[in-house]
């Protein structure tokens, strides 16, 4: 069974950065397409990034420029940095494999 352990979130200044981890079991880390989605309070959820085995990677229009997602298949973790956060960013991020979701961890920005 899949298993997602998400860390990183917390309250930031407008402006501000966070880096968010995930550390994954129960699945063929390396070969599966990895993806960070965000859920604000009223809203549905929605795919913030994603990046596939290859490396290859997507960013919604309103991150782009903004946020990177990586991963390290030696140790089964995908990252998303964030830089430049806005309000509007505030959210539960959850890690995913498309398939499931984690719990999520809360980013808040502001001032």
């Amino acid at each position: 069974q899949v298993q997602f352990v998400e860390s990183g979130g917390g309250l930031v200044q407008p402006g501000g950065s966070l880096r968010l981890s995930c550390v994954v079991s129960g699945i063929n880390f390396s070969t599966t397409k990895m993806a960070w989605y965000r859920q604000a309070p009223g809203n549905e959820r929605e795919v913030v990034a994603f990046i596939r085995s290859t490396g290859t990677t997507y960013y919604a229009n309103s991150v782009q420029g903004r946020f990177i997602i990586s991963r390290d298949n030696a140790k089964n973790i995908v990252y998303l940095q964030m830089n430049n956060l806005k309000p509007e960013d505030t959210a539960v991020y959850q890690c995913s494999d498309n398939d499931s979701w984690g719990q999520g961890t809360q980013v808040t920005v502001s001032s």
